[in-house]
């Protein structure tokens, strides 16, 4: 699986079905550049267990508002739409991976 790019238009979409972590980020933010990588390995480790999806905040303003996005890099996991948990900065690989498998 590739990570999805969504936006305002699509995010409702993206997160519908299953588990999604979506990365709020931008791309001036030093930490999200730091993260990128990180998010793009657990992306080809989840075969298709967990989907994960990136959101500019400066493109994409009304989703991150909503959500209540008040610093970058915020890493929010949606399960069937729903927001279920959240974590603020740059996070492990091992990390994200043990917030996933706890909403399984």
């Amino acid at each position: 699986m590739a990570v999805t790019h969504t936006s305002d238009q699509t995010f409702m979409n993206d997160i519908q079905n299953g588990l999604t972590l979506v990365d709020f980020w931008a791309p001036w933010c030093g930490p999200c550049r730091t993260i990128a990588p990180i998010l793009d390995e657990l992306d080809g480790e989840l075969a298709g267990s967990a989907k994960i999806a990136k959101l500019n905040v400066d493109e994409n303003p009304q989703i991150s508002d909503a959500i209540g996005v008040k610093s970058i890099p915020t890493l929010v996991l949606f399960k069937d739409g729903q927001p279920v948990e959240g974590v603020v900065g740059v996070q492990s690989k091992a990390a994200l991976k043990q917030l996933i498998e706890k909403h399984r």
